[in-house]
């Protein structure tokens, strides 16, 4: 059925298109139904759930009078109202962070390059614990394990049916910032490699020191992609904010960028020689 978060923004396409073929313009379209104009952008946005009684309003606007089209319209709006699964952590989930695991747990495909730390979707339960102990120096303990709870959980997503196919590129810095002790670093990038060498949708590069200065300096970023709804989006985050792209000149310039990094990485199968090897060194 797909997540939530992705529903609402195949909704919102739908209902857009769907007023676009009527030719109707958003701020009159708005004014008739006595609402704001942000109001209407936010629901074909997907930003906000929409009420059925919402959807309805808009389908009789348009003229929609199939019984058909407004079942499946009406469906898709409950559907899209449902809780997903992460909404269990509570507040130890921001709520724009919500928005992005809805989009990773319907993702067909992710890029994600990071100069820093390993992928979420990569890291091992004590290493992700001590990030996020050090990114989160003041929250409780309690906290702190719903954060490394939801973090597991989606890691799932690997090996469910229809699993996304996962690009990750890792900066060389990530294998040499010791995140906990020799073990932990240890058995993270062990677990980086067994990962890639154990799951064909997954593949794994390093981005070395000797490739010098690149596109994405201090930057990370993921690329996701659907196969329900079109185009790509683009997600990063700094200490204070998560960023959402979806314009089209922006994913291309990521895209650009992602496939540039690519080039100037280690082969997928030196790159996991490589994270073995440096693990040796820190188990020694």
């Amino acid at each position: 059925m797909g997540s939530p978060t992705v529903l609402r923004r195949r909704l919102g396409g739908e209902l857009g298109k769907l007023r676009a073929s009527r030719e109707m313009n958003a701020k009159d379209v708005a004014a008739a139904l006595g609402w704001s104009a942000s109001k209407l952008s936010r629901i074909e946005s997907g930003q906000v759930p929409l009420q059925e009684r919402d959807a309805a309003k808009l389908l009789a606007h348009y003229g929609v009078s199939s019984p058909e089209e407004v079942k499946h319209f009406l469906s898709l709006t409950r559907q899209s109202r449902q809780q997903g699964w992460w909404h269990a952590y509570g507040d130890a989930i921001p709520e724009r962070y919500r928005a992005y695991v809805g989009f990773e747990a319907d993702a067909t495909r992710i890029s994600t390059f990071q100069c820093e730390l390993v992928p979420g979707l990569l890291q091992t339960e004590r290493y992700a614990r001590k990030v996020i102990r050090a990114m989160q120096p003041t929250e409780s303990s309690e906290d702190v394990e719903l954060r490394l709870a939801l973090r597991l959980e989606r890691q799932r997503i690997l090996d469910r049916h229809g699993a996304p196919q996962v690009w990750a590129i890792i900066g060389e810095a990530v294998m040499r910032r010791p995140v906990g002790d020799g073990s932990v670093m240890a058995e993270q990038l062990d677990h980086i490699a067994t990962v890639a060498e154990s799951h064909p949708n997954v593949t794994v590069q390093v981005l070395p020191f000797s490739a010098g200065a690149h596109a994405a300096m201090g930057s990370s970023f993921s690329i996701l992609s659907f196969s329900d709804i079109p185009g790509s989006m683009v997600y990063s985050e700094t200490i204070t904010s998560k960023t959402y792209m979806e314009q089209q000149p922006e994913i291309s310039r990521h895209e650009d960028i992602f496939h540039r990094l690519m080039a100037s990485s280690a082969q997928p199968e030196r790159s996991i020689s490589w994270l073995r090897k440096v693990a040796e060194e820190y188990s020694t």
